[in-house]
């Protein structure tokens, strides 16, 4: 690590290796999650219809629906406290110099594009695509609610300011909430450097209780995706295997657009050889397939700016921000559950809530570190669902196909992070 990786460490809380802050370890098997959910769906579907199941699946189901309850508590004061670490790390980095304040440009700027994607795209592959009937009722969850009036433009921006933050947290107004923290965070960095570092220890403190609560709760996931998908199984039969393979193939695509869009990146930002990008990202791919992580993926990713001519200071200086503070794919495949999740449960979504959505989804990404992809799923999705009005219930059951759609999540996140690497490298002169 060069100097000005040194720096930029010292400065932002980034090393080499792409930690943050020292939020416990927890590890989530997203196998056994998986494993669970199919577990659940064929016992389901071999005691459906016979005598006797619906007692015990009356007993079962509420299992399911605690430890839904279990991970909504967290989701506020996690998403908060990490919200606001990632914005003053943001802010700490875009002062460590100019190719630290264009790679932080790009990131914000791919955030909202990114977001603007699914918000226009997902929509359109719902209509020519849309959920199959039977499949809308399995997965909603009982949740299905009557479509009522879309809040009006004017409406949505008057939300956007919580007059009392104590009511809006109360209330679970989510938008309101990373809206306040944002500002707060900012100004946190008005503060001398004692102040600073006092409440810096304390929302990290309050990061690092909430990090175990979810880690105890997500060990209990096996149990609870099993209580669901068997009661739901129990429901539905099949429609629910179709609907889940439906709901992979639409996030996965979305995350796609995000990968076809780095080697653009890299062709018309950076000007490279679109042959010479494919195959210095050959190897990355295959690094990021098999560990599903953009940290691991960090040598390689070093390894093919080398080879496409991006001097190592700007490239050991801007792929670690990078890892810890892009996941391109993040807001377009996060609004994309959302708005599928929206069309499962019959919940109109106007513009207004639209903007929301991509206003939070890019917020919730700068402050979610990299994590096990069960956790990411819940910080990054359960904000954006709440702020657009959409039930968090059906996400329970998605959470444990997230191995899947999360492959594509990778692929997109390392291509552009090598992409925006070699376009920050080109406007750097």
């Amino acid at each position: 690590m060069d100097k000005r990786t040194r720096d930029l460490s010292d400065q932002t809380g980034i090393t080499h290796e792409g930690a943050r802050f020292a939020l416990p370890e927890i590890r989530v098997s997203s196998v056994g999650t998986l494993a669970s959910l199919v577990g659940g769906l064929i016992v389901g579907l071999l005691v459906a219809g016979r005598p006797g199941v619906d007692p015990w699946v009356a007993v079962i189901q509420p299992v399911g629906t605690l430890w839904l309850k279990g991970l909504q508590m967290t989701i506020l004061p996690l998403v908060v406290s990490l919200l606001v670490l990632g914005i003053v790390q943001t802010a700490a980095a875009a002062r460590a110099g100019a190719v630290a304040r264009r790679t932080v440009g790009w990131i914000l700027g791919t955030y909202m594009v990114s977001g603007a994607a699914a918000m226009v795209v997902m929509p359109l592959w719902l209509r020519a695509w849309p959920i199959p009937g039977s499949a809308a009722g399995a997965l909603s969850g009982g949740m299905a609610q009557s479509a009522g009036p879309v809040p009006k433009l004017a409406d949505f921006l008057l939300s956007i300011l919580p007059s009392n933050i104590m009511t809006a947290a109360a209330g679970g107004e989510m938008l309101p909430c990373v809206v306040f923290f944002s500002i707060f965070a900012m100004a946190m960095g008005r503060l001398p450097d004692r102040p600073r570092a006092h409440l810096l220890g304390v929302f990290e403190a309050l990061a690092g209780v909430m990090m175990v609560m979810i880690g105890w709760v997500l060990r209990l996931a096996p149990i609870g995706v099993f209580a669901l998908a068997l009661s739901l199984a129990v429901r539905t039969g099949t429609a629910a295997i179709g609907a889940l393979a439906h709901y992979v193939a639409l996030v996965a695509g979305m995350g796609g657009l995000i990968l076809l869009a780095a080697p653009v990146v890299a062709v018309v930002a950076a000007r490279l050889s679109l042959g010479a990008y494919v195959r210095a990202l050959l190897p990355v791919s295959a690094v990021a397939l098999s560990t599903q992580s953009s940290l691991a993926s960090l040598p390689a990713m070093l390894s093919a700016c080398s080879r496409l001519g991006v001097r190592p200071a700007v490239a050991e200086f801007s792929l670690p921000l990078c890892v810890a503070l892009f996941r391109a794919t993040g807001p377009a495949m996060n609004i994309a559950v959302v708005i599928y999740v929206a069309h499962l449960t019959g919940t109109s979504l106007g513009l207004g809530a639209m903007m929301a959505g991509v206003l939070v989804a890019a917020l919730a990404e700068l402050g979610t570190p990299s994590l096990p992809g069960a956790i990411s799923f819940v910080l990054s999705i359960g904000p954006v669902a709440i702020a657009m009005g959409v039930p968090v219930g059906p996400l329970v059951l998605l959470v444990a196909v997230e191995m899947l759609p999360d492959l594509m999540r990778t692929l997109g996140n390392v291509a552009m992070d090598v992409a925006v690497t070699a376009a920050v490298d080109r406007t750097a002169g």
